[in-house]
């Protein structure tokens, strides 16, 4: 692989115990600034840390065969002799270095993604998914390149790597994040939020490209392993924009963020998400109406785990949103809850009735009483005569109890007018039984009507 054999005494073996190892990144890399002063000492360790750059450029895939051990693990000496230059190093690269350095990190990172697994999306929403991932047998060396770059981004001015960390490089880090190992997912969104924080030229290009990525996957894949990560990104992003918030963060909510709702993998980055759009209410309450109507536009039909989080995500939603739009948003938060509380799931039926505990909801709800205890009473009227849960059963009963405390008067009148409605139903049934009868009976009579007269015929022969 173009690496030198270690000869026998210098055998990696040796070199690789855990005490050389802590030595040699507690002291200063021979190539480093600080050591020999004299001129032809310098050139000659200028020229060793090229060559143990050279070295790094060597890839390995862990899975050939023809590799050797020794040989792998020669390199990862030579990448931890680099993280110790940059980490002693207390002056400026040169820039034939620096631009050294930059062409090791792309050669090792840059690279094509093996096919990606059938179970990521179920492997990934489960609680320990980093022991079930699928990890990359490179992260030996990708780690430490990870950590060289993270050191270059954070110490070097972006004047001098702006030639090298341009809106390609931007694109070639972002295609990474469809990594299936979530460490190198985790080093990489490290990586991005700290060029996107230093490289303020970059920020408008950077915001654009990983729109990019929700929009392919929100309307086209359905398949990517970095979004939880992106939108960690964007939560820290979001938190520094000013108010009042411009016309171009607003259109990202809407068109966006509001859309990710609905993809079959929100519970993998929901955490996530509901963060990145509280962080919108928060600054401009007044956009909590736009925000609560995406929600209910994007409401799953047959997907229980996503209407727990969704239901859970409106609660603080009302939570945070401007008191003038209670009576806009009453009666549709009231009526969906409803719905949800008379589900089948017994989970989802729980979580939506435990909604009536927070005070904020039963404010909303008190603004629009009239227009909200109708629906909701039917809906408790119904869980207690069919529903299967005993435990759902006896919920809806403690909440029956607090909305006849909140104004009997009403809701008497509403299960009034629920008799009332179900007493018509019977006898428009019984009419509608009777009708039917009629049709029947008169159909029969029409039918021996039509029916030919049966003759006997006498035959004269």
């Amino acid at each position: 692989m173009g690496i030198q054999r270690d000869s026998p005494r210098n055998s990696p073996k040796e070199k690789t115990t855990l005490k050389y190892l802590f030595d040699l990144d507690s002291k200063p890399f021979i190539g480093s600034p600080l050591s020999s002063p004299s001129h032809g000492g310098i050139q000659s360790e200028h020229g060793q840390i090229l060559s143990a750059i050279s070295d790094c450029n060597v890839v390995f895939t862990f899975t050939d065969p023809r590799e050797l051990p020794s040989q792998q693990d020669h390199k990862r000496l030579k990448l931890i002799q680099v993280v110790s230059l940059l980490k002693s190093s207390r002056k400026s690269l040169h820039g034939h270095l620096l631009s050294r350095l930059m062409s090791m990190i792309s050669v090792n990172l840059f690279r094509p993604l093996p096919p990606p697994s059938n179970t990521i999306s179920v492997i990934s929403a489960l609680p320990d998914d980093d022991e079930l991932s699928t990890f990359t047998p490179l992260w030996p060396h990708l780690q430490l390149v990870y950590d060289i770059l993270f050191r270059l981004v954070i110490n070097v001015d972006p004047k001098k790597l702006k030639d090298y960390i341009d809106c390609r490089f931007i694109c070639n880090l972002l295609f990474l994040f469809q990594s299936e190992d979530p460490r190198e997912r985790e080093g990489l969104k490290n990586v991005f939020h700290r060029i996107y924080s230093r490289f303020t030229f970059h920020r408008s290009f950077m915001r654009k490209a990983m729109n990019e990525v929700f929009l392919h996957y929100v309307f086209e894949t359905e398949r990517h392993c970095g979004i939880g990560e992106l939108l960690e990104i964007w939560g820290s992003i979001i938190n520094g924009f000013g108010v009042p918030l411009k016309e171009e963060h607003k259109l990202f909510l809407m068109r966006v963020l509001l859309p990710l709702h609905k993809v079959k993998d929100l519970p993998v980055y929901h955490r996530q998400l509901a963060y990145c759009v509280m962080q919108f209410v928060q600054k401009e309450p007044a956009l909590g109406g736009i925000v609560a109507k995406g929600i209910l536009r994007y409401w799953p039909i047959t997907n229980c785990h996503k209407e727990v989080l969704l239901i859970g995500e409106l609660e603080e939603l009302v939570e945070n949103i401007d008191p003038d739009q209670y009576r806009m948003l009453a009666v549709p938060l009231c009526s969906r809850i409803t719905r949800c509380f008379n589900s089948c799931n017994s989970q989802v039926a729980e979580r939506a009735l435990c909604v009536w505990n927070n005070d904020q909801f039963k404010k909303m709800a008190s603004v629009a009483m009239e227009e909200v205890f109708p629906v909701v009473v039917e809906g408790m009227e119904r869980n207690l005569k069919v529903h299967w849960s005993k435990s759902v059963k006896q919920l809806t009963e403690n909440v029956k109890t607090m909305l006849e405390e909140m104004d009997p008067t009403l809701y008497e009148k509403c299960l009034q007018e629920i008799d009332r409605r179900e007493s018509e139903a019977r006898r428009e049934q019984i009419k509608r039984q009777q009708r039917w009868t009629k049709i029947e009976m008169a159909a029969a009579k029409q039918n021996n009507f039509l029916q030919p007269t049966k003759s006997i015929y006498v035959s004269s022969h």
